[in-house]
């Protein structure tokens, strides 16, 4: 067989694992653009719940979703770009780094409900913030710290050993090399990290049921150490607590979480490739 045939062969059968997986992907949201669509109105966005959350709007639980999301990543992303960067700029190759990328890479793994449990051992009970808006970004952002320093990680070390050699060589400190020589190369790969940060943060329930989630609130939240609404478990408990809700309630509110969420991707995406147009090599 020829090299361009299998060449071909391979190609196709990539392309078909491809229709594969994204096929099952658009199905879903034509599901649910197609049965919430109807029911995305001003009133469902900038209201609150009423009638057993039968009526009104999301309002809170939207709030409460951007709050818990901009707190998460605030809190992960600098500890994890500052890990990231010492693993690969300043800590030897040997047994304890192996085994502590090891277990970097098995964090990430880990079921969110063992970060909500632990969410709750540490920030509700022992450290004694309570069930709030700042325990729940703070599990958020554990969660989100091992893709984070993963991706940070390949992204600085994609950069080419040369740019750090030539810094080097003029004088500037290691630091001073990595600032400005290795971060700004590898920012797009970093973002890309922080997008998938955001939407696991944005889409979790589990750990938010822990140390933040509240089941109805008729204000929004004051402080960090409030209580909040979040869309995921709002989402949960009208789709199997509350009877005689609307379907197109439902598929509503979950529109609005997925809008929220490809939002921020589209605008993740977009500064990435705006940011990699700037730094060419």
């Amino acid at each position: 067989m020829k090299t361009t045939t299998k060449q071909k062969i391979a190609f196709s059968m990539l392309f078909l694992c491809t229709i594969i997986v994204i096929l099952p992907v658009l199905f879903v949201l034509g599901v649910i653009i197609k049965n919430g669509a109807q029911g995305i109105s001003w009133q469902f966005l900038t209201t609150m719940p009423s009638d057993g959350m039968r009526q009104g709007g999301i309002y809170p639980a939207i709030v409460g979703t951007l709050y818990l999301v901009s707190l998460s990543i605030v809190f992960s992303l600098p500890v994890g770009v500052m890990a990231a960067i010492y693993l690969n700029e300043y800590a030897k190759d040997n047994l304890l780094t192996r085994l502590i990328r090891l277990a970097i890479v098995n964090l990430a793994g880990v079921s969110s409900v063992v970060y909500g449990l632990f969410g709750l051992a540490l920030f509700v009970t022992f450290m004694k913030f309570g069930v709030s808006i700042l325990s729940g970004a703070l599990t958020l952002a554990i969660m989100n710290l091992p893709v984070i320093i993963t991706a940070s990680r390949e992204a600085l070390a994609s950069v080419p050993y040369s740019f750090r050699e030539v810094s080097l060589s003029l004088g500037l400190s290691r630091w001073q090399t990595i600032r400005h020589s290795v971060l700004p190369f590898a920012i797009p790969g970093i973002l890309t990290g922080a997008i998938l940060s955001l939407a696991r943060a944005a889409g979790e329930t589990a750990p938010i049921l822990f140390t933040v989630a509240a089941f109805y609130l008729p204000n929004l939240p004051a402080s960090v150490f409030d209580q909040a609404m979040a869309l995921p478990y709002h989402l949960y408990i009208i789709s199997t607590q509350i009877p005689n809700i609307s379907i197109q309630t439902r598929y509503a509110t979950a529109f609005v979480l997925v809008g929220i969420v490809f939002t921020m991707n589209i605008i993740a995406v977009l500064l990435r490739s705006r940011l990699r147009k700037k730094k060419k090599w």
